[in-house]
């Protein structure tokens, strides 16, 4: 499952315009809760050096400010990345996702469907080429860094979200080497996270209960069986692909995306083309189905315990994360009331209460800075 859209009160209007690639011109109006924030025109506005002769000095110091959502996958970094671009009228996303860099297997990698980006710009979703092999945390920093010049350019700021903290250390730090894991228990310290960082970071840690965010997973991933993710995964599976690719090391790109090392054991067994589609048919066919689930629901919950574990690493190391505890938003969309109006009232008053009002809070107090 995706958590619930609900739409914002709006109190304040301040339009601007976004030429999508190769689209004409989009006008949005974001929305300014009257509790929490001011008119975009003021509050978004970042400090820009002076470009008098006298600043020379602090033009070589000042830093591009970038605002950071980082968190487990599921915990709704993609939501609150657009709940804060919609409500200043500055901000444009860049994901930092490693699979949803790639273009294909939308709803395997749960990309943000169009639909709920609200007309918010986004970069590096789905842009890469999986046929030119891996994207590295090297390709990312430049990518990245180049994008958010070219965003600080049109005086506007970026928003970098994603739960692959291996791209996001790799953008941010002054000095990177790809050679060294940061993340490696035995090849790495504290010292080598915390280096200087090359942009002025404000980071948004968005957390929750691990049992919570657990149960959140199972249903999420039955909810992609839902929309059609076995189709896709039948769609990219290669037959041809070696069986080294069983081992998780000698995938590359787009196929290190759970789901389809899972259903390439599937689909070898009963290929798409001879039926492998109509599990319901066969008891042995449904078994190795089920299989193929429950592998992907595992590895999603492994996934979600080593972000989170390489999040504390982060802020052991030094790097000034600011908490937002999800998990009572999470646990509302889950089980809402008999009624869904309210189900869907309940959970947005959560959310907007407990994560945005505070995160559009920390965001003015960084722009003003």
């Amino acid at each position: 499952m995706r958590l619930p859209s609900f739409s914002i009160a709006h109190s304040h209007h301040c339009s601007v315009s976004i030429r999508f690639h190769g689209s004409s011109l989009l006008t949005l109006f974001p929305a300014t809760s009257s509790s929490s924030t001011t008119s975009p025109s003021s509050s978004c506005r970042p400090c820009w050096p002076r470009m008098d002769a006298d600043s020379a000095y602090h033009r070589h110091r000042r830093k591009e400010k970038v605002v950071l959502i980082m968190g487990a996958t599921g915990c709704g970094k993609s939501r609150l990345s657009v709940d804060l671009a919609t409500r200043f009228a500055c901000f444009e996303i860049i994901n930092a996702d490693k699979m949803q860099l790639y273009r294909g297997l939308d709803i395997a990698t749960n990309k943000i469907p169009l639909e709920e980006r609200n007309g918010v710009l986004h970069h590096l979703l789905g842009d890469v080429d999986p046929a030119n092999g891996e994207f590295t945390p090297w390709d990312f920093r430049s990518a990245a860094g180049s994008i958010i010049s070219d965003i600080n350019s049109k005086k506007k700021l970026p928003i970098v979200v994603g739960g692959s903290n291996s791209l996001i250390h790799a953008l941010v730090v002054d000095q990177f080497d790809p050679a060294i894991n940061v993340f490696d228990d035995e090849g790495s310290s504290p010292s080598s996270i915390l280096s200087e960082l090359r942009y002025n970071c404000c980071f948004l840690w968005v957390d929750v209960s691990f049992p919570v965010l657990s149960d959140y997973l199972l249903k999420r991933v039955d909810d992609m069986l839902d929309m059609g993710m076995v189709d896709e995964l039948a769609q990219f599976f290669d037959p041809e692909a070696n069986d080294l690719e069983d081992d998780s090391e000698h995938r590359v790109g787009l196929r290190k995306a759970i789901g389809v090392a899972e259903f390439d054991r599937y689909f070898k067994q009963y290929p798409p083309s001879l039926g492998g589609l109509r599990r319901e048919e066969d008891p042995m066919r449904k078994a190795a189905y089920e299989e193929a689930v429950r592998a992907i629901k595992e590895n999603t919950c492994r996934l979600a315990k080593r972000q989170i574990g390489k999040i504390l690493r982060l802020k052991g190391a030094g790097w000034d994360l600011r908490r937002l505890d999800v998990t009572e938003a999470i646990r509302a969309a889950m089980t809402p009331s008999k009624c869904s109006d309210d189900g869907g009232e309940r959970w947005s008053d959560i959310w907007e209460r407990q994560v945005a009002e505070p995160s559009v809070k920390i965001v003015k107090r960084f722009l003003k800075e």
